[in-house]
């Protein structure tokens, strides 16, 4: 994937293999903007599942859900433990089995590795949308993804035994009985690229839920984005997970994607970008592959937006909002 560089923070958007047929049609960023929210064919809503991420609760959804609500969506902000990958997947997978009708799985960060085992084998699912989220294949670890490329800060040794923005606090006697908490000097460089102001980084970091040892090094088992339709958030300052790493696992599954100029926390600076690739995945709207150089689609489209190929996936690329 050609890797396009901002030249300002507060650009028009510029939208890559979006054809004007679909921008054209009430998509779900339309949709977003005026409140209509027409939902998928048929009339159905389907339910959005939000589930958090690491060092951080399901509070972080709050202005995403309350605007998926005010559309008439269906909407279950879902704890994630933050115990290991196994025992959150299988958690996650039976409070799916309880939900009556098409889903759709949204998630941010661990929260990604999550819901690629959860979904697995679940007809319900209709679409995975992944948050700056990793996005693993079979026998992978997030901390391996994180490692993939240079980005990530959590860690600026990759010998150490914890990562060295990382505190290790044991909860039990065995050698893996740790919960790892983001040092509260490293939160905001690492988790919000200090874009937010200090008052609120230092409660974000207070508040921040710790996870287990084993949600970093338990290997994915099943891998839902092999069968179930994907969309993908790329946060282009991410020092989390690292935008080269999140690039990687958006264009290796296909993922519909978009990119926005966001730190990894991007729920927190840019709720909006979140919804509306939310609604896109909700509407179930994959841009086809877009035939280039037509002045007709061009002039459709408008001045802010390019059509290109790229390997049959489609990208949007965003600035933060004014």
């Amino acid at each position: 994937m050609k890797h396009i560089r901002h030249a300002a923070r507060r650009a028009l958007p510029l939208a890559v293999l979006l054809p004007a047929a679909a921008l054209a049609a009430a998509g779900p960023s339309a949709a977003s903007e005026s409140g209509g929210g027409a939902g998928p064919p048929g009339g159905t809503k389907p339910t959005i599942v939000l589930v958090h991420g690491a060092w951080a609760d399901a509070s972080g959804w709050n202005e995403v859900v309350q605007s998926l609500q005010a559309q008439g969506y269906p909407v279950i902000a879902a704890a994630n433990p933050l115990r290991g990958l196994s025992a959150d997947s299988d958690y996650l997978a039976a409070r799916l089995k309880t939900i009556k009708g098409p889903v759709v799985l949204a998630a941010h960060s661990y929260g990604g590795a999550v819901i690629t085992d959860a979904a697995a084998g679940n007809p319900n699912v209709t679409s995975l949308v992944y948050i700056a989220g990793f996005a693993p294949d079979k026998g992978e670890t997030t901390l391996q993804l994180a490692a993939k490329h240079p980005g990530s800060r959590v860690t600026e040794d990759p010998e150490a035994p914890v990562p060295t923005a990382l505190e290790a606090v044991p909860f039990g006697r065995g050698p893996t009985d740790v919960d790892l908490y983001l040092k509260p000097d490293k939160f905001s460089d690492v988790f919000l690229s200090d874009r937010l102001e200090a008052s609120r980084a230092h409660a974000l970091a207070a508040a921040q839920r710790p996870a287990a040892l084993a949600t970093g090094s338990e290997p994915t088992t099943a891998v839902a984005w092999r069968t179930i339709p994907s969309w993908y958030l790329v946060a282009t300052d991410d020092r989390t997970i690292g935008t080269e790493n999140l690039r990687f696992m958006a264009k290796r599954a296909g993922s519909t994607t978009v990119e926005v100029d966001a730190p990894h926390a991007v729920l927190e600076t840019d709720p909006g970008e979140v919804t509306d690739l939310i609604l896109q995945a909700a509407h179930g709207s994959r841009p086809g592959l877009a035939k280039t150089g037509t002045g007709e689609q061009t002039a459709v489209l408008g001045g802010a937006a390019v059509l290109a190929v790229a390997g049959g996936t489609a990208l949007v690329v965003r600035s933060r909002r004014a």
